[in-house]
Parts: C-alpha cells; structure tokens; sequence
C-alpha cells in the first residue's frame, strides 16, 4: 500500500519515470537486497535518463534537419578533404560553446548538408538548440513575415537558436533586400550564437557573389569571425562508387544518401 502511494505521490509530481521505476523494483526480487541510497539512485538516474531522451527528442524535431546524420556515420574513407580531427573536434562542441561559426563548402553531391546536419545533432547532443533552414526558403519566409508582420517576431525566433544551419547559402544572386535580410540575421547572432552554413561556393567568392558591397562587408565580417572551415572536393556521392559499401540496410542507406 505504502508503494502504490509513494507511486501515486511521483505521479503527481510529474515523475513518471521514478513512479515506473519504482514500481519494477517493487516486482523484482533483485532489487530488495540494495540499501536505500542505491535504490533511489536507480530511481533518479532513470528519471534523468528519460528526461534527457524527451529533451533530445523535443530538440532534434524543432530543428528540423533536413537528414538524419550523426558523426559516427560521416564517411571518412573516401577523399573529399574531410579531416577526420577536424570534425570530431567540432562534434565535441566547444565551437557551438565560444559562438564560433562553421562553414562547409564544395561541390554538389560531396556531402556538405549531412556533414552540417551531423553538427548540428552533435550540438544538439550537447545540449544545444537548433534549426535547419535552406536559403532561399529562409529569404522567402522573411519576406512573407515582413508583409503580414510577423518579421520581428519571426527573427528573435531565429536569433535565440544556439545553432542555425543555413543550407544552400548564396546558391542563387541576391537582390538588394535579401541581402539586407541576411545580414540581419547574421547580425542578431554575432558573438551570440553560432551558425553553419553550407555552399557551393569557396569563401573567397562570398562577397562578389552577395552583390551589395557594403552589406556584404558586414556579412562577411560577422560571419568568418571565429570561422572553422571545412572545404570538401570530389565526386558527387550520389553516384555509385566502387568503394561504397552496400552492407548497410536499406533504410540506413537511405538515410545517408549525401553523407
């Protein structure tokens, strides 16, 4: 009786994983020769447990990566440039820490977005929010917020992410408002936060290719301040290689498709 209350009483208090717990140790004869400070240590690292995979859970789908990667997936055999130290580096995620910025940049096909969505979960791992949104999409939604009045609202949404990966960055021109719209953002998050973003285009074309010289100053000022560099080359993945593996089931295979 004393334990169906005790269960109750976690229940009440919104521990549902300490009540579940409790309740298995009540049913299982393994547990009665524990002392008191054991038991409720079981209990507690349970509730943390759970609350930390609700938390993961909670995180991974309001950042809405566009894959599913994780660091131990990245395919580190084929050469495209990808530093294995550099990148394990990353995914300890004092950069997301300091608010410094990634850039991964390359050719289409070499990986780019599963590498920076295996970042961001990482980050995510680490405690940290994210939001994956492409670029023109990001460009479009700011303009339809701008129109019905939602744009403040909308940006310090934005600028509160711990990590916001920016897909596709400069993949087409921008005319003079959209590139005001990017340096907003930029702006919000500089020193704050950290961004990643992803490009076909090497850095050093960046500014030519924003279109507006004074706003592509401030951009790029704020943007590879404390930048880490990943700079892939190679084939696109996408197309069947003699080394690639085929040992993998197919919807891990699917699921990696760009790593």
């Amino acid at each position: 009786m004393l334990t169906n209350q005790t269960i109750e009483g976690l229940l009440a208090l919104r521990l549902p994983a300490m009540a579940a717990a409790l309740s298995e140790q009540a049913a299982s004869a393994a547990h009665q020769g524990l002392s008191f400070d054991e038991r409720l240590g079981l209990l507690v690292d349970r509730e943390l447990a759970e609350r930390e995979e609700r938390r993961l859970a909670r995180y991974l789908k309001a950042a809405r990566l566009r894959s599913d990667a994780v660091v131990e997936d990245v395919d580190f055999r084929r050469r495209r440039g990808l530093d294995r130290a550099a990148v394990l580096g990353l995914a300890e995620g004092g950069w997301v820490t300091n608010h410094h910025n990634v850039a991964v940049v390359g050719p289409t096909g070499v990986g780019k977005t599963f590498v920076a969505c295996a970042l961001a979960n990482a980050a995510i791992r680490r405690g940290h929010s994210a939001l994956y949104l492409r670029a023109p999409r990001m460009l479009d939604e700011l303009a339809i917020a701008r129109a019905d009045g939602r744009l403040t609202r909308l940006m310090a949404s934005w600028a509160r992410v711990d990590v916001l990966l920016i897909d596709d960055f400069l993949i087409r021109p921008l005319n003079p408002d959209q590139a005001a719209d990017t340096l907003e953002v930029i702006e919000d998050r500089a020193g704050l936060r950290s961004t990643v973003v992803t490009s076909q285009l090497p850095v050093n074309v960046w500014h030519e290719a924003m279109g507006e010289p004074t706003i592509a100053d401030a951009v790029l000022d704020r943007l590879l301040q404390h930048l880490h560099r990943i700079e892939l080359a190679g084939e696109s993945m996408r197309r069947p290689g003699p080394d690639r593996t085929d040992d993998a089931a197919p919807a891990a295979k699917s699921a990696r498709q760009g790593r």
